[in-house]
């Protein structure tokens, strides 16, 4: 642990899991910043290096211990280093993570990152280690200052934390809590301030996003969040996750096609296909509600892509369950699929199922339902080629001799061309598709124009 008196003067922060991490490891930097802290670009020159964890499933859980056994022997070399873990991992193991991990010096839930700097005070004055891992605290709110985003051309923004949901195999009600909004006033300053420094695009963030509301007689909802921020002036594109498709109201709908800057894509995980493992997950719709859902969508904007995530192996889960869900898949058309294998989740009742499906397999329905999306991926990008498809570049692709971007439907797309387009919306001739992108031609400026008209309620709609 870190001497009486031991200031830090650099921090490093590894991410692991989602992107509401990415969020909280960017609201730790911006604290640490305005105290005066300097980011390293690697842990083994840092003072301070803090691990924010994700528990959603067993992968990062297991990603982030192994990262805190190597950061423990970099301590090991520098005592005076402060090592803490901060997020969901742990939340869900407390103190318990102090007597399993000794080279740690402060354990951090989500909801206590606001208290970074008085930790760190506390951890100086040879006080202890410390242990913060209280639910009830309000969201951390951002500290906004002017350059912090310089550069950058996408943005997110956190206006909602926790669920209210507990499905029966989710973890995050346990770790993130209930549900929690912010101030639409502290939301749109930021948004105002990224908007300032330089950004195009913003994601709003939530762990249930479209559940957002504000205000006792709830005057505040997700579309008139969701209107307010679409119109801010330098504002190119607006995107959000997560939603649960329960939440999905037509209002929202229909911002869609009412709102100018918002980008017709939605991620809207169903996670499984058979009604009776929906209602074992306390998912709150059935298979046929969320096909009408989609119908909804893509009758009001015809050119939505839609994303999803999906498991397989529940407890319980059929060869027929299962066959449901691939039928589910090829019905919809997924733009893209986050699939994975169901996981135990401790604490949670999913876990005390008895009728768990075998690793074996698990593994065999993953593999058929991945195939399935691949070629599904495949033939939908296919489609593309030959189209002009407008593309916010936000800068030079991993091989670095092209620019890359991605439309507005969240498909990544990488063109030659002019490293001073970077930030631009631009035109882009689709060349060639790929499973997980596009390849094309700069063919000019872009310059959208949107048309904003009423709306009758869908043939059906989903309440």
């Amino acid at each position: 642990m870190a001497k009486g008196g031991y200031v830090p003067k650099t921090f490093f922060v590894i991410t692991m899991g989602c992107q509401m991490n990415e969020y909280d490891s960017d609201f730790l930097a911006r604290t640490l910043i305005h105290d005066g802290f300097l980011p390293s670009d690697n842990p083994e020159s840092a003072d301070l290096v803090l691990i924010n964890t994700c528990t959603v499933r067993d992968k990062p859980e297991q990603k982030a211990f192994s990262a805190l056994g190597r950061m423990g022997v970099i301590k090991r070399r520098k005592p005076d280093m402060i090592l803490g873990m901060v997020g969901c991992l742990a939340q869900q193991y407390g103190a318990k993570l102090l007597k399993r991990f000794p080279q740690l010096d402060l354990v951090l839930g989500p909801r206590e990152l606001s208290r970074i700097q008085d930790v760190l005070k506390s951890l100086g004055q040879g006080r202890g280690k410390v242990v913060a891992t209280d639910l009830g605290m309000e969201m951390s709110r951002p500290l906004s200052f002017r350059h912090h985003f310089r550069g950058r051309i996408t943005g997110s923004i956190s206006i909602m934390n926790g669920c209210n949901n507990f499905c029966s195999y989710c973890i995050v009600p346990f770790v993130r809590g209930r549900e929690i909004s912010r101030p639409p006033e502290e939301i749109l300053i930021e948004a105002e301030n990224m908007i300032s420094d330089g950004i195009k695009e913003i994601m709003l963030l939530g762990q249930n996003v479209n559940s957002y509301q504000w205000g006792k007689k709830d005057n505040w909802n997700f579309p008139s969040l969701i209107r307010e921020v679409g119109k801010l002036k330098g504002l190119l594109r607006l995107r959000f996750a997560t939603s649960h498709p329960k939440d999905v109201s037509f209002e929202l709908i229909r911002c869609f096609r009412q709102v100018n800057t918002l980008c017709p894509h939605l991620h809207l995980p169903f996670q499984a296909g058979s009604t009776r493992i929906l209602q074992r997950m306390k998912r709150d719709y059935t298979r046929e509600e969320y096909m009408e859902l989609v119908d909804n969508l893509r009758e009001v904007r015809p050119d939505i892509a839609i994303t999803s995530d999906v498991m397989v192996g529940f407890p319980g889960e059929t060869e027929k369950d299962f066959e449901m869900t691939l039928d589910l898949v090829e019905r919809i058309r997924f733009d893209a699929l986050f699939s994975f294998k169901y996981c135990d989740r401790g604490g949670t009742l999913a876990a005390k199922m008895s009728d768990k499906v075998g690793e074996k397999e698990k593994a065999s329905r993953l593999s058929v339902l991945q195939e399935l999306q691949k070629r599904i991926s495949l033939e939908m990008n296919k489609d593309l080629e030959m189209k002009q498809l407008d593309v916010l570049v936000e800068g030079q692709s991993k091989r670095g001799d092209q620019l890359t971007g991605r439309t507005g439907t969240n498909k990544v797309v990488n063109f030659t061309g002019d490293i001073n387009k970077i930030g631009s919306l631009v035109k882009i001739k689709i060349k060639h598709g790929f499973q997980n992108s596009l390849l094309g031609e700069f063919s000019g400026d872009a310059n959208p124009s949107f048309k904003t008209e009423v709306l009758a309620p869908p043939s059906t709609v989903y309440t």
